[in-house]
């Protein structure tokens, strides 16, 4: 089966990035984005179980047949490392839960689909996000943005 509703995630402990976009044969189209946010001075768990409610709401709404989501490539520091592992984690988890199928892409990948350079600067694969889905701005937060590019990195892959 073709995906029609993809949600591309960009995880992340204080903003995960979320993107959903739809396919119709060579046609795509942006649905929605946005970001779930979390306070700083938040409980590290009550800030996960955020993640993962708001995440099953956007499931529950958006019913993709694809979540896909960027791998933990790289970080200079190990503790941010860990909380965002921890975020990813809950991701995997939620969509696993809600049964619908995951697919992972490395940074690399995502930049290559979008931009076909696979090392674009970050400005310049959100302004190829805005291209490619016929928007009029650039899409805020910058998670957001990333998580679209996610979403067209698996629309790509189908």
């Amino acid at each position: 089966m073709i995906p029609k509703i993809i949600l591309g995630i960009d995880p992340g402990i204080a903003d995960t990035g979320f993107g959903i976009i739809s396919k119709d044969k060579n046609k795509i189209e942006c649905i929605n984005y946005g970001s779930i946010k979390t306070p700083a001075k938040t409980d590290l768990s009550e800030r996960l179980e955020t993640i993962s409610k708001d995440l099953k709401t956007i499931i529950q709404k958006y019913k993709p047949d694809l979540i896909a989501v960027e791998e933990l490539f790289f970080f200079k520091n190990a503790k941010t490392a860990l909380v965002v592992g921890q975020a990813r984690g809950v991701v995997l988890l939620t969509a696993r839960q809600n049964k619908v199928p995951l697919v992972e892409f490395t940074p690399l990948e995502v930049k290559q689909a979008v931009s076909t350079y696979g090392k674009a600067e970050k400005k310049q694969v959100q302004r190829m996000v805005k291209t490619l889905l016929n928007l009029k701005e650039v899409p805020e937060p910058d998670d957001a943005a990333d998580a679209l590019a996610i979403a067209i990195c698996a629309c790509n892959h189908a």
